[in-house]
């Protein structure tokens, strides 16, 4: 198993002897390093759980959520498909809470962006969906695993306070799975 964070402080918890794919922030950087490293040893990860923080998109969300669907929310899909280009914007995932997770590559802090993605999503981050897609070109399963930062307004900008709780948050939920030991199942 190959464990996939944006940051070193979001991973800052992961239990000892896991592996770890720290990849920066934002769709093609994650992509990127994840890529790469899929590529440079095939068959070598059975799966991935990207963890790390999300913006809530509700006032009523809070704390850890495995995702069920990640859409890529800044992406013209419907617009290039028209064109003859047909994207896929929408992934369904097996195993997750319900939840919907948006993915772009702006920080949101503006209300309007917020009030529009919370019309189709819970949370908001900036790698999942890279990640998701470059999961599904290899044929590896993939977890995703956010924690609640932020409501996705003015104080975002104080995301880096939030994230040391956070990954302790995600760091037991790791342990709580039996890290090393994840089911297959919990992944099909």
């Amino acid at each position: 198993m190959l464990v996939v964070a944006a940051t070193r402080a979001e991973a800052a918890h992961v239990p000892g002897g896991a592996e770890v794919l720290i990849t920066g922030l934002g769709k093609v950087r994650s992509a990127t390093a994840l890529a790469t490293r899929l590529a440079a040893a095939p068959g070598r990860y059975r799966r991935v759980v990207n963890i790390g923080t999300a913006g809530a998109l509700h006032p009523h969300h809070g704390g850890l959520y495995v995702p069920s669907t990640v859409i890529e929310h800044d992406i013209s899909a419907r617009e290039l498909s028209a064109l003859g280009y047909p994207v896929r914007d929408t992934w369904r995932l097996p195993g997750g809470d319900g939840s919907v997770l948006a993915t772009g590559d702006t920080f949101v802090t503006d209300d309007a962006v917020r009030t529009a993605l919370a019309a189709r999503a819970d949370l908001v981050d900036m790698e999942a969906a890279a990640l998701v897609h470059v999961c599904g070109e290899f044929g590896v399963p993939i977890r995703l695993v956010k924690v609640v930062s932020d409501y996705a307004d003015d104080a975002a900008m104080d995301w880096p306070s939030a994230i040391d709780a956070a990954a302790r948050l995600l760091g037991e939920w790791l342990t709580g799975t039996g890290f090393g030991a994840l089911a297959e199942n919990d992944f099909a």
